[in-house]
């Protein structure tokens, strides 16, 4: 029985009415960031993952990958998020200095659409 709550409960979730959305385009992969309503007017969010992928037969598919938040959780979650990407501009600040570049118009590699497919 419980385990038809779960389900229940997830569907509902799912379901919840969106109040917020935005996608963000990475490299291969776009994430979602979904602030959904429940019934009570509680929010949550949803964060989706999505790369297309081709299978063998040349047809495409897209992985997905969905993690919910809780509001109760919400400020915890941020607190954790914050800390580690501080550790990672600490010890790997390339990393944020590329991102830098490429946001800025000068892509530090040339890839065309079709390599990037080929890559796959």
């Amino acid at each position: 029985m419980a385990d038809n709550m779960d389900i229940r409960r997830e569907s509902d979730i799912e379901g919840g009415e969106e109040v917020y959305s935005k996608a963000v385009r990475a490299g291969r992969r776009t994430y979602f960031f979904d602030v959904k309503a429940t019934r009570n007017d509680d929010y949550f969010l949803t964060i989706t993952e999505s790369r297309k992928k081709q299978n063998k037969d040349g047809s495409f598919v897209y992985d997905k990958h969905k993690l919910y938040l809780y509001k109760e959780d919400f400020a915890k979650f941020s607190d954790g998020l914050q800390e580690v990407i501080d550790f990672i501009k600490e010890h790997k600040p390339e990393f944020f200095e590329q991102q830098e570049t490429f946001l800025n118009g000068a892509s530090p590699v040339a890839v065309t659409v079709d390599e990037e497919f080929e890559s796959l």
